[in-house]
């Protein structure tokens, strides 16, 4: 069994930072690409930020040059370091994970139940 875990969400002004963490636990054989989505109120879950195994990171037009992705693989963890926030990044934000699982040995996609950011004055 595999679990995704967010922290660091929160209310915060216009132009200020956060920093989202989301470690995985469980049966882990292996993970590859790890990322961010988010959804907003009324809106589809979209793409923020996700780092391969190997490879460069990949970031949506709207936070390229605001947002950091960053992994640590030796805690199996992912964050997301997001600078000078705007009211319209106010989400629910959510980790994935492509992770094969000691027993199975197959990659499956997983994610967490998500973390509000709210940026607001």
């Amino acid at each position: 069994q595999v679990q995704l875990v967010e922290s660091g969400g929160g209310l915060v002004q216009p132009g200020g930072s956060l920093r989202l963490s989301c470690a995985a636990s469980g049966n882990i054989f292996s993970i590859s690409a790890m990322g961010w989505y988010r959804q907003a109120p009324g809106k589809e879950r979209e793409l923020v930020a996700v780092v391969p195994s190997g490879g460069r990171t990949n970031y949506a037009d709207s936070v390229k040059g605001r947002f950091t992705i960053s992994r640590e693989n030796a805690k199996n963890t992912v964050y997301l370091q997001m600078n000078s926030l705007k009211p319209e990044d106010t989400a629910v934000y959510y980790c994935n994970a492509n992770i094969a699982t000691i027993l199975s040995h197959s990659t499956m996609s997983y994610w967490g139940k998500g973390t509000l950011v709210t940026v607001s004055s």
